[in-house]
């Protein structure tokens, strides 16, 4: 969503952009203290990727429909994860990907409220002048049944990706000096994001690799990036804090003997990055 926006900027368009507070949300009284007399969209996460922080989409729709702006939402965290329906959501325009809901990678949708009429960004004759190119009905299909799948699912597994939540979080923040990211209990069932005080960023990293759990220091977009995460720094987050935070992932087959795992490698891993 960032760089789309440094390439609106680019193009000439103007870009307003809000900070959080220190759980990461932004509220509808900032965005309606932020609308400029020509602002025509706005566009909120659903749910951040990296702290888990779940946004009130519905609450922020209305201000921007009330400016008589129409809003968009980046539901790809959040669809498949926790109930959600774009008109409940009141979102003239939602993003989403099937590779967050366990369907094939390179593939995604943007649910476009009738009456709203798009620039297509590659232009062609092809889906409706939408989109030039011939596109994969394979990838689509998959997109479909895994959405499917997901939201069959759905009913079960939040509730027990949370009790796994739960369970990972206490471990975690048994732990001295570990301080949680995100909303306490505004949050997705499946994501823990905590910085750990006085310990190396790379050491802690390093560490909880070599003992087999998967672990990252930021969003899955910047994996591998040195630099600090820029959402840990916009919630108050040093360099050196957002350096020694990491983001636990649960998933669809993660079990409790996984996450004691987990907890196991935290506490060894903690003590190797602080020595």
């Amino acid at each position: 969503l960032l760089g789309t926006l440094r390439l609106l900027e680019r193009l000439g368009f103007a870009v307003t952009r809000l900070r959080p507070d220190r759980h990461g949300l932004v509220y509808p009284e900032q965005v309606r203290e932020a609308l400029r007399p020509d602002t025509f969209l706005v566009s909120v996460m659903a749910a951040n990727g990296e702290l888990g922080t779940l946004y009130p989409v519905r609450e922020v729709a209305e201000v921007a429909h009330a400016h008589g702006a129409l809003f968009h939402t980046d539901a790809v965290q959040a669809i498949g994860q926790v109930p959600f329906r774009a008109d409940e959501a009141g979102a003239d325009l939602v993003s989403l990907s099937a590779h967050k809901f366990y369907g094939p990678k390179g593939v995604g949708a943007l649910l476009v409220r009738q009456g709203v009429e798009l620039f297509p960004l590659v232009p062609g004759k092809q889906e409706g002048g939408r989109r030039g190119g011939t596109q994969s009905p394979v990838l689509a299909h998959g997109l479909a049944v895994a959405l499917e799948k997901a939201l069959r699912l759905l009913p079960e597994e939040a509730p027990r990706l949370l009790a796994l939540r739960r369970r990972l979080e206490e471990g975690l923040l048994a732990v001295e000096g570990v301080e949680l990211n995100g909303h306490p209990t505004r949050r997705l069932p499946k994501l823990v994001n905590v910085t750990v005080k006085g310990a190396d960023g790379e050491a802690l990293l390093l560490a909880m690799d070599l003992l087999g759990v998967a672990v990252s220091s930021g969003s899955a977009c910047s994996a591998g990036s040195l630099e600090p995460s820029h959402v840990l720094l916009a919630i108050g987050r040093t360099p050196l804090e957002a350096r020694a935070s990491l983001r636990f992932s649960l998933g669809r087959f993660t079990t409790e003997e996984e996450v004691d795992r987990a907890l196991e490698a935290f506490r060894e891993a903690v003590h190797r990055a602080r020595a």
